[in-house]
């Protein structure tokens, strides 16, 4: 009988664990894993390494599954990094492989080779490791596997040398069983509880954790038993509650003293499933408003000790909001009638406009594409320009239907959106996608078009052009900086760059042209790319 090889023990072990999509950009020391590649698996090519990491995740988010991405030794890994942190960020559990050179050139670092392979994506991986030897290929899998899927879950890293996989394998590999949630303490749980059932004017506010844990129903009762406000937590990157319920009153600022002035008039506030908090930009104020209790439940340990106030309990978000839900007094109404603000999870509001102007603006243009998209469609947002008046006119009120990076990183999204549309185009009833992107994020990833148009995933990217970095000019307010360069990005054809890509590139200066393309595209075959000049705006941070 032939021995098997790493190789053979490795994708075995891969079939076991139910990874058998694996994404990449291939390179020359990553083909001896790919080769004779199993029919039974399925290679998704990027054109980029930030862009595979990128579309993983996006897969690994919507099918609630680790997914495999492999890289190209030390330079590939190097362009993957912005989407690593972002997979970090979103807590996605992602296997990231890459090859190094042979183990009998690795000391004298030939051409190509990843010199300190476990530091290079250090921190934003919760474990990286290259075996000491071949023979430790698999059981290395087994153990990243582990990792990226305890909570809390996240990207692993391994380096596996090129020579590797063709050497015999002495046994076979061992599949284990691992726990993926995290249990809050019953005692500590119950004094969480009683602060809530006594407090006067209590607040929920409720981050990622929650959506990613499928966790909607348990968060809306938990809501309704104790007749709180719930507010998203700042900058969240998954919608944690549906945003048309009575109770919902929006996302808090992402900032310090503002936050703080928001949550003034509550005696007790509890996080769950986000951290305490994100801030960005800087604005001087009080962590908390006098009177405030904060208590916060997180299942990461991190996540738990750097928070700067409040009390906090590690648990996973959904059993958390299920214990609570069981010890909690009911009440009859709420203390004080919800205010709900009109841009939801967005942490400031709609831009002034120019009266005068004669283009669409963003409100305008979000609206016509929520008339004219299905109610089922998936919502993905890298355009931070407009993040307003895109959620005042979008409001989410479907678990899984909304996506963005929790990082603020570029180039993550359209990439994404080909996971998130590869995943739905394997159900049943598939949904469509449509993702707002600026037309200076879209610049970060575009090669991510190449695979949604080989893939034939019939993704609508639209392009709100309003030939600047907006968001950049709205700091330069606030950080009083006049006369910075780069901020304004003429020239750019989003047609024609589509077209390259063998996409659709369509245009439309009209709302009437923009809800017409916007059917065609949805009855696609594959993306389509539709550029809408906007009027030029700045807008409010605070």
């Amino acid at each position: 009988m032939t021995q098997k090889t790493i190789r053979d023990v490795t994708y075995e072990l891969l079939r076991e664990l139910e990874l058998t999509t694996v994404f990449g950009n291939p390179g020359s020391t990553e083909e001896t894993f790919l080769k004779d590649f199993p029919a039974d698996f399925k290679y998704v090519q990027v054109l980029q390494e930030a862009s595979a990491v990128g579309a993983a995740d996006g897969y690994a988010q919507a099918t609630r599954k680790p997914a495999i991405v492999n890289v190209h030794t030390s330079a590939g890994l190097s362009n993957a990094m912005s989407n690593i942190l972002s997979a970090y960020m979103n807590k996605t559990p992602l296997i990231i492989t890459a090859g190094n050179q042979t183990r009998e050139m690795l000391l004298m670092e030939p051409w190509l080779t990843n010199i300190e392979p476990q530091n290079l994506p250090r921190p934003w991986v919760k474990f990286s490791y290259e075996p000491v030897r071949a023979e430790d290929v698999p059981a290395a899998f087994m153990r990243a596997y582990a990792m990226a899927m305890q909570a809390p879950q996240g990207p692993v890293f391994l380096s596996i040398p090129l020579d590797d996989w063709d050497k015999p394998a002495t046994d076979a590999a061992v599949v284990r069983k691992i726990t993926t949630r995290v249990a809050p303490d019953p005692e500590r749980i119950k004094e969480f509880a009683a602060a809530l059932s006594n407090a006067k004017n209590p607040a929920l506010i409720y981050g990622s954790s929650i959506a990613r844990g499928s966790g909607w129903e348990q968060a809306v009762k938990l809501a309704e038993k104790l007749q709180a406000h719930v507010f998203a937590a700042p900058s969240s990157e998954r919608t944690p509650f549906p945003e048309t319920h009575p109770l919902y009153c929006g996302g808090l600022p992402f900032a310090k003293g503002p936050l703080s002035e928001r949550l003034n008039g509550y005696d007790v506030a509890i996080v769950i499933g986000a951290p305490v908090f994100r801030y960005y930009p800087w604005v001087e104020g009080s962590y908390l408003p006098d009177g405030l209790q904060l208590l916060h439940i997180t299942d990461d340990p991190e996540e738990s000790a750097r928070a700067p106030v409040g009390d906090s309990l590690i648990g996973e978000a959904v059993l958390s909001l299920e214990a609570l839900e069981k010890l909690v007094t009911a009440r009859a109404k709420p203390a004080t009638a919800p205010v709900k603000q009109s841009h939801n999870m967005a942490p400031h509001p709609v831009a002034e406009v120019d009266p005068h102007c004669e283009q669409i603006t963003a409100l305008e243009l979000f609206k016509a594409l929520r008339e004219a998209s299905p109610e089922n469609t998936i919502l993905m947002e890298e355009s931070p320009s407009n993040l307003a008046e895109l959620h005042t006119a979008w409001p989410i009120e479907h678990p899984d239907s909304f996506y963005t990076a929790a990082s603020g990183s570029l180039g993550w999204n359209l990439p994404a959106s080909v996971g998130v549309a590869l995943a739905e185009k394997e159900k049943a009833n598939p949904r469509p996608v449509l993702v707002a992107i600026g037309d200076g994020s879209f610049q970060y990833a575009i090669q991510g078009l190449w695979t949604a148009v080989q893939q034939q995933l019939p993704i609508l990217f639209v392009v709100p052009c309003n030939a600047q970095y907006s968001i950049l000019k709205a700091f330069a307010v606030l950080e009083e900086t006049p006369n910075v360069p780069g901020l304004d990005i003429p020239g750019l054809d989003f047609v024609s760059l589509a077209k390259g890509y063998g996409a659709t590139g369509v245009h439309a200066e009209t709302l009437e042209d923009v809800k017409e393309e916007c059917r065609k595209a949805f009855k696609r075959s594959g993306p389509t790319v539709l550029s809408v000049p906007i009027s030029h705006t700045v807008p409010p941070l605070l």
